[in-house]
Order: C-alpha cells, then structure tokens, then sequence
C-alpha cells in the first residue's frame, strides 16, 4: 500500500519510470527478508527528475529511506550495488507467490 500511495504523490510531480529497493532487501535474498524485521526500507524512484527533500512524501510512521533520482542519477547510483526492481517490474511478486503458495510466508 505505501508504495502505491508513495508512487501516486510522486507522479503528481513527475512521471514515475521505475522504483527499485536496495540496501539490506537489495542484497539478501527474499527468503531471508525475515532477519530484517524492523529495519527500514531503502526506496529509490527514478523520475523524470531528481526529487530533493523526497522524505517529505513519506507518511509519518513508516520506515522508508526514500531516494528520487533522475535516470542518469539512477543508472550511476545502482551500477555497483543489488537492487529489486519493484515497479514496472515486481521482482519480488514471483518469490512472493511461490511462498505463499509453498505455505512458507
């Protein structure tokens, strides 16, 4: 639900391309999302400009980091670190189904 909310607010602004999460969630595989209850989420939106001050989008009480970066920012930033793409792309809703559906998550 964040996210939607997250991509609506900035799509207001300027048109939103893509939305990946890196950091913790970026490098460890899905399966071991469980070892970070209570970390935040670290969110970067590609838009068709930067986003400065792009916390302020965030609801009070949720734990995102949140980064809007312009897709030639965006392609420098994760050229050398793990990310899953989440928007329009959901790398996750495959792993997400198949433990669902294995009664695993």
């Amino acid at each position: 639900y964040i996210l939607t909310s997250l991509k609506d607010k900035i799509a207001e602004i300027t048109p939103v391309e893509k939305i990946f999460v890196f950091g913790s969630r970026g490098r460890l595989p899905f399966e071991s999302w469980n070892e970070l209850e209570g970390k935040d989420w670290d969110i970067l939106v590609q838009a068709g400009c930067r986003l400065k001050n792009a916390h302020v989008l965030v609801e009070p009480g949720y734990h995102l980091d949140l980064l809007g970066m312009s897709r030639e920012q965006t392609e420098k930033f994760i050229g050398n670190i793990k990310t899953k793409q989440l928007f329009p792309v959901n790398e996750l809703e495959f792993l997400i189904t198949k433990h669902t559906n294995d009664g695993k998550f």
